[in-house]
């Protein structure tokens, strides 16, 4: 098989998939994530019964992942630099990034500080919102909300909503099951 009938055939399973894609759930994925299983690579990775993991995220090192946590597409999990560990039904959204490690002193001291590394350990039941990025040493209680866009610095404290760059509080989890819900803290009033 010469390489132009390979692409053929590539191009050919993929429209097919991609045709059953739009028709069961009305969604068109790049490839990768089109073709691979998401519930198979999971289990490939050791992670929990009930895991998906897109195809197009990165993982490094050790990751450890609870039941039922979906992973979206084009996130990074670094466990390289101690750990990380995501608990059960977390939802960990598209474009996320969480590292245990970084290398800033390493490049300001020109190689001669090392790399920092901690570990990260996201609780149980936490939703992290899009584009969010978690560093190394940070600690997610249980029932947490990270905002999309958030920059995650510090501990959160279980049942906290945090957004911003750096993340601060902005509201709590309050309830259980069926009755849980969002509480956003008050915002200032504006000076007259």
């Amino acid at each position: 098989m010469n390489f132009e009938h390979f692409v053929e055939l590539l191009r050919a399973c993929y429209e097919t998939r991609d045709d059953q894609l739009r028709r069961e759930h009305g969604r068109s994925l790049p490839f990768q994530d089109a073709v691979f299983d998401r519930w198979e690579r999971a289990r490939r990775l050791g992670f929990g019964d009930g895991v998906s993991i897109y195809n197009s995220a990165a993982v490094f090192g050790d990751v450890r992942v609870g039941r039922n946590t979906w992973i979206g597409p084009n996130t990074l999990l670094d466990g390289s630099g101690g750990g990380l560990e995501i608990g059960a039904f977390c939802s960990i959204s598209a474009g996320v990034q969480i590292y245990t490690h970084d290398t800033v002193l390493w490049a300001l001291s020109a190689g001669v500080l090392p790399r920092a590394q901690a570990p990260v350990r996201i609780g149980d039941c936490v939703y992290v919102g899009s584009q969010s990025i978690i560093a190394a040493g940070v600690t997610i209680g249980v029932r947490c909300v990270v905002a999309a866009n958030t920059f995650v610095n510090d501990d959160v404290p279980d049942r906290t909503v945090v957004g911003g760059s750096p993340g601060r509080r902005i509201g709590e989890v309050i309830g259980e099951a069926d009755q849980v819900r969002i509480l956003f803290d008050a915002k200032p009033e504006s000076p007259a």
